[in-house]
């Protein structure tokens, strides 16, 4: 790979331009994948959580986890539960407990082997310490920073 700088240039790049444009990135390759087998990213969110649950999730619980990712928000999440529910994927019992329909487990299975094949894609030429270096130093940005993350 060809890096836009040489390391002494590269150690002047603002990390704001850079992390969002690995951002950028990474979202619109994710979410034209997803889109391309039909369904959103927030809904993939959502078939996860409701899948590898050990036990049956509420929808209060699946909105606490999932209402901080990428400040989607609790209306726009609300909406995209709803739309799992509609496509027959997930069904909502009267205490609002969510679980997989037979087709929303299958498809539940094509969304996640995507998933994988993105993963691959992302991380190739990535060795494990740098992901992880990378990962760490990004979270160090956000609290230097005052920020907040999800697993605040």
């Amino acid at each position: 790979m060809e890096y836009s700088h040489d390391d002494a240039g590269l150690l002047q790049q603002p990390i704001g331009y850079w992390s969002w444009a690995a951002y950028d990135a990474v979202v619109t390759r994710t979410r034209g994948a997803l889109a391309g087998i039909g369904t959103t990213q927030p809904q993939w969110w959502i078939l996860a959580q409701v899948a590898r649950a050990e036990e049956p999730r509420s929808r209060e619980e699946v909105t606490r986890t999932l209402r901080g990712y990428l400040a989607l928000g609790e209306e726009a999440l609300a909406e995209e539960i709803d739309t799992t529910v509609v496509r027959g994927w997930i069904t909502q019992d009267d205490a609002e407990r969510l679980g997989l329909t037979p087709e929303g487990r299958e498809f539940f299975g094509r969304a996640e082997a995507l998933q994988k094949e993105l993963w691959d894609e992302r991380h190739e030429g990535i060795s494990d310490e740098e992901y992880l270096t990378t990962l760490k130093v990004l979270q160090r940005f956000v609290h230097n920073t005052g920020g907040r993350a999800w697993h605040h």
